[in-house]
Order: structure tokens, then C-alpha cells, then sequence
């Protein structure tokens, strides 16, 4: 019996062209091109050296100096990928976005990565899209450059999934301006922003999803309290996460974004764009849990043979990473179409719910083989556990994500 995989079957020969094909890393890649990776690699230049030797000690102390890093990134670019020229962005597609927050992934900890993403995906793009000359000028250009910290100020102690049940209102005054009154929690760089682009009720139409407008609101006017320390989490150490209180704060009318009514459907908008930018900086942290992982369980032997010799370890690892792939694969889909200008709710609703259960799965599973040193505050792995355990609670809780998939499907 001749064996298929002999040299004289016609198959041998098909199989040594396959392996003389380049591998993967040298095809093109199904959504970066050489522009967005010389982004990626002065990115990882500048993560290196001025932003991961300090992480540790940002983590301890609880924040991280937001002004002085903001800056360092403004100067990449990092905030403004797809913003105008005008104001210093460098006016890209939402592709260029993705890179970048994947390569912020490669932080040490997940607390500086969602404070960038606030400023660059959460608290900008309405304002860039929406905003009057005269605000771009004042908030977008200098948030741009990373001279200004801001925030985005939607979520309150009662309304944080359901955004339209806020209760911070906004007040036409005699004078034509805006009194602005209520109460905002888990702000990120609310501690040190200098401004937020804050969500408030504008008027008293009834109509929960009409009645809503965006401010750029400064941070330091008259009326405004923020809570004195960080809010004590379990995960996102160095990201200060604040209280804001709102007393008969004066707004003026100029800084209204887009039209008054319309801040609820804006804010649908920007919750998309925050989605994608989720799982793109999930990627690398996820990707190196495993890489740890499989370190560690080829030096580590349990019984006279490294862990990573059992068959049970090998395939849950490699289940891990093909549902990894399968997250990046979503992800970059979810992107393309993005870029063609498609509606992408119902894709990046799918890969924020993948992204937070896989954040969970990952980090949990791996930790179990790091045994007990995966249990001590100093592995890199229970960092991560922390930190990706929020990935399945803000920016659309795994429940949310669920809701708005089912609601797509059941209208097929």
C-alpha cells in the first residue's frame, strides 16, 4: 500500500509548494497598510519608552499624569487620526483609529488606554462632526494637540445603561444661556479634565430620546464640584475616576453641540466608534495573557514535566487563541465597513459582547495555570483580570450589547 504522503503521490508534490508559500505575517494585511503601520511602530516607540517604565508606579499611586502623557501622544497624532486637519487632526479613516488604540493595548495596564480612547472616541467626535468653528477652536484643536484633558459626562448613579432616563438638566436663562444642575458618575480624567462633553435634558417635550443636548462644558466654571479622590475600583488603577456635581452652572449658549434635541441620537452615534475602539485595545492585552501563559507553563513543572506537556493545558490555550482570532477577524470586518460609511450598530454590538466575555474567559483561565502566583498582586496576568474585567461592563454592559443584537435580529 503506497502511503498518500509519499514523494511519488501527486499530493507530496502540492504539499511542498504550501510550504514554500510565504506565511501570513508577510501577506498583506486585511486592513493595515504600510501607512498605518509606521503609526503603529513610532506609537509602540514612544509606549516604551516614556509610558510603560512608569506604569507600575501610576498604578500605586492611582493616576497617572494625564496632561503630561496627553501631550507626548498629541504629538503622534493619537487623538486626532480621523479628525480635520484643520484642527491638527490628521485627517485619516476610522481604520487608522483602530491601529492606534490596538497598539495602546500594548500598555501595561488598561487604565491609560481608556483614557486616551475617552478623549480621542468618546468626548471629540460629535464635536468634530456637529460642533459650531468657534468650539472646534476652543475645545477640538487644543484636545487634538493633547494640550486639554476632557471627558464625556453621560452616566449618572440611576441611568447609566439607559442614558435616557438622565436627570441632569439643562435651563434657558433670561440672558439666553444655559443653567446647567445634576449629578455625574464614573467619569474617566474626570478628576483632571479640563473640560466634559456633557449630556443634559433641554427641554420638556416628553420625548425621552428628543429632549437631550451635548455641552462643552469647562471644567473650572463657577458651580462645579468634583469628588476630591478617585473612586476606589477594582481594576483601572491609575485611570482617576470621578464624581461630578453640577450647581447652577452657567453655559453659554455658543456651547451647544449640534442642534438642541439631538444629543441622545449623537451620543447612539459616538457609542459605536467607542464599541470598535474597546475591542481594538483588547486585542493586545488578551494576546499577551496567552503569551505569558505559555511561558510560563513550558518553565513551570508540575509532577517532573512542565504543565504545558499536558494535552489539557495545549487545548485550552489553543481554543483560546482561535477565539481571539475570531474577535480580531469581527473586529476588522466590523472597521471595513466603518469605513465604507455602513451602519456597524449590530457588528460592533457583536464584538463588544464577544470582547467582554473573552476579556473574562482569557484572563480567568489563564490565571488558573499561573496557580498561586496568579493569585499574588504583582502577576502581570491578575492586572489584566482587573483590569478587562470592566470590557464586559462599560462602554455597553455584555446585557446591552445582547439587547441591541436580538432587537436586529428579531426585525430580519
Amino acid at each position: 500500500i503506497t502511503c498518500p504522503f509519499h514523494s511519488s503521490f501527486p499530493m507530496a508534490a502540492s504539499l511542498a509548494r504550501v510550504s514554500s508559500v510565504p506565511s501570513t505575517r508577510s501577506l498583506p494585511h486585511v486592513l493595515y497598510t504600510e501607512g498605518h503601520r509606521q503609526i503603529q511602530k513610532s506609537l509602540s516607540q514612544l509606549i516604551e519608552k516614556e509610558i510603560n517604565p512608569h506604569v507600575d508606579e501610576w498604578e500605586r499611586q492611582s493616576i497617572f499624569p494625564a496632561h503630561t502623557v496627553f501631550r507626548k501622544l498629541g504629538s503622534l497624532g493619537v487623538f486626532g487620526a480621523n479628525k480635520p486637519t484643520e484642527y491638527g487632526g490628521l485627517g485619516l479613516d476610522f481604520s487608522y483609529s483602530c491601529a492606534i488604540s490596538e497598539t495602546m493595548g500594548s500598555i501595561h495596564c488598561g487604565a491609560i488606554p481608556m483614557a486616551v480612547s475617552v478623549q480621542s472616541d468618546m468626548s471629540t467626535p460629535v464635536l468634530s462632526l456637529f460642533g459650531s468653528e468657534s468650539l472646534k477652536r476652543e475645545f477640538l484643536l487644543p484636545s487634538i494637540s493633547g494640550d486639554l484633558v476632557s471627558c464625556i459626562a453621560v452616566s449618572e448613579p440611576e441611568a447609566g445603561s439607559d442614558v435616557a432616563a438622565i436627570k441632569t438638566s439643562a435651563r434657558l436663562n433670561n440672558g439666553g444661556d444655559w443653567v446647567l444642575n445634576g449629578q455625574k458618575m464614573w467619569i474617566t480624567n474626570g478628576g483632571q479634565a479640563d473640560w466634559a462633553c456633557v449630556l443634559a435634558n433641554t427641554n420638556d417635550s416628553g420625548n425621552i430620546h428628543r429632549n437631550k443636548s451635548l455641552f462643552c462644558v469647562r471644567l473650572d466654571s463657577p458651580g462645579i464640584h468634583r469628588s476630591t479622590s478617585s473612586i476606589r475600583k477594582l481594576g483601572m488603577h491609575s485611570s482617576d475616576t470621578a464624581e461630578i456635581f453640577f450647581d447652577e452652572v452657567i453655559v453659554p449658549a455658543a456651547n451647544l453641540i449640534g442642534e438642541e434635541g439631538r444629543g441622545f441620537v449623537y451620543q447612539m452615534m459616538q457609542f459605536q466608534d467607542e464599541r470598535l475602539v474597546t475591542v481594538a485595545v483588547s486585542l493586545e492585552p488578551l494576546q499577551r495573557c496567552i503569551d505569558l501563559t505559555l511561558d510560563y507553563t513550558r518553565e513551570r513543572k508540575c509532577f517532573g514535566k512542565p504543565i504545558l506537556d499536558n494535552q489539557a493545558v495545549q487545548f485550552r490555550l489553543s481554543e483560546l487563541q482561535a477565539e481571539l482570532e475570531s474577535l480580531r477577524a469581527l473586529l476588522y470586518r466590523a472597521v471595513a465597513e466603518r469605513v465604507l460609511g455602513s451602519d456597524v450598530t449590530l457588528l460592533a454590538s457583536m464584538a463588544k459582547l464577544k470582547c467582554g466575555r473573552l476579556s473574562r474567559e482569557i484572563t480567568d483561565c489563564c490565571l488558573q495555570y499561573f496557580g498561586g502566583y496568579g493569585f499574588t498582586w504583582d502577576c502581570p496576568i491578575t492586572r489584566m483580570h482587573r483590569d478587562l474585567r470592566l470590557f464586559s461592563i462599560g462602554a455597553g454592559t455584555d446585557e446591552m450589547m445582547l439587547s441591541i443584537v436580538s432587537r436586529h435580529l428579531m426585525h430580519k
